[in-house]
């Protein structure tokens, strides 16, 4: 059984961040790549997620994300269990096919 420290995590960032001038939208365009890069994947238009293993894991890429922060707009993070996340439901009238609660990564063990 996992110990607390090796528990399957989610990093879940929400942002709002300005598409007014082209360096807004330049900025935008580049704190997107950047959370894609690092692993997250897009669960809606400005939410991206992402799966770690420990909390050690979760302060590494907290620690990475503040480093490319645009400086204008708002970013927050939330960090929820892998249980927890599981346990999202979608709420729209006819469920997509692309969209998939569960993880989309398989963790082997």
């Amino acid at each position: 059984m996992a110990t607390y420290g090796e528990r399957f995590m989610r990093i879940i960032i929400f942002f709002d961040l300005p598409t007014l001038t082209k360096e807004d939208r330049r900025s935008a365009s580049r704190f997107r790549n950047c959370l894609v890069k690092d692993g997250y994947h897009m669960l809606q238009l400005s939410v991206y997620a992402r799966l770690c293993k420990g909390q050690d894991t979760v302060e590494k890429f907290e620690k990475r994300l503040k480093t490319y922060i645009p400086r204008r707009g708002s970013v927050r993070v939330l960090i929820v269990t892998e249980k927890q996340y599981a346990s999202m439901k979608i709420l729209i009238s006819a469920q997509k096919k692309q969209e998939k609660v569960a993880s989309e990564q398989l963790v082997l063990l």
